[in-house]
């Protein structure tokens, strides 16, 4: 006996085909999204975690270089001015009553000894890159340079508050720290070049040389450039080095605003 079926069970059955194939391919496509979603957000989990990571590490550096720092001020320069206030003290005891320049130096001494302590004193108490003192602090690296007269410095800046991000710009800070470290230690350059160039969606950083120079395509690690650039990419920033032998070095890094 066979089992005839009208047209309207014949739709019927049809409809709840396709019904079900759609429910199936909706189910389909849901997972596949949650499985995306998850993925995509373990990804910025990851990126927030290497983010932290690479904050956290920033920090004790420029904790350590701000240390150095103050070290190197104590011993080389507070300590040689003192040291010069001390010997003329004790001149004091045979010189005339009459002559008041040994006191007139003395006190010279003594005062550009109290500003350096100022200087050294606000290198605590201020962050050294706050976002609100990111071109204060790039102002006071540049200043250093001048003043032990380690190169001479062509800075340049169109605009003197950079909105940088607080966190983005500790980063920022100590790539640029860092390419002027390798300019002084390893470029033999007599001068250095740093040009700040902000613009409506980004920032333009670009420190270089007239240095020795070297092949771009050679090992990065002896001068830390792959540290740079992997700083550079977590920040969401480019990172660029042209460089020739003999001709010197260019480093260019473009900050993106969010």
């Amino acid at each position: 006996m066979q089992l005839q079926l009208s047209s309207t069970d014949i739709i019927v059955i049809l409809c709840s085909i396709i019904i079900l194939i759609v429910l199936l391919i909706l189910i389909v496509i849901y997972g596949v999204f949650i499985k995306k979603k998850s993925e995509l957000l373990l990804i910025h989990q990851q990126k927030e975690a290497i983010f932290e990571q690479e904050l956290a590490r920033s920090q004790v550096e420029l904790q350590n270089q701000t240390l150095k720092y103050i070290g190197q001020e104590l011993h080389d320069d507070l300590g040689q001015k003192l040291s010069v206030a001390r010997l003329m003290t004790s001149k004091l005891k045979h010189a005339d009553p009459a002559d008041l320049r040994i006191v007139e130096e003395i006190n010279l001494i003594l005062g550009e000894s109290l500003q350096d302590i100022r200087n050294i004193s606000k290198s605590f108490i201020t962050p050294a890159a706050d976002v609100g003192d990111f071109v204060e602090s790039l102002e006071k690296e540049v200043f250093r340079i001048k003043r032990l007269s380690l190169l001479e410095v062509d800075y340049r800046i169109n605009r003197h508050h950079l909105p940088i991000n607080a966190d983005h710009g500790l980063i920022l800070f100590r790539i640029i720290q860092e390419c002027i470290t390798n300019v002084i230690k390893h470029s033999r350059s007599k001068s250095i070049q740093i040009i700040v160039e902000d613009r409506p969606k980004q920032t333009k950083f670009v420190i270089s040389d007239k240095g020795i120079g070297f092949k771009t395509a050679r090992n990065f690690e002896g001068i830390g450039l792959k540290n740079m650039i992997n700083r550079a990419k977590i920040i969401n920033a480019e990172f660029k080095i042209s460089s020739e032998e003999n001709q010197g070095t260019a480093v260019t890094i473009i900050y993106k605003k969010l």
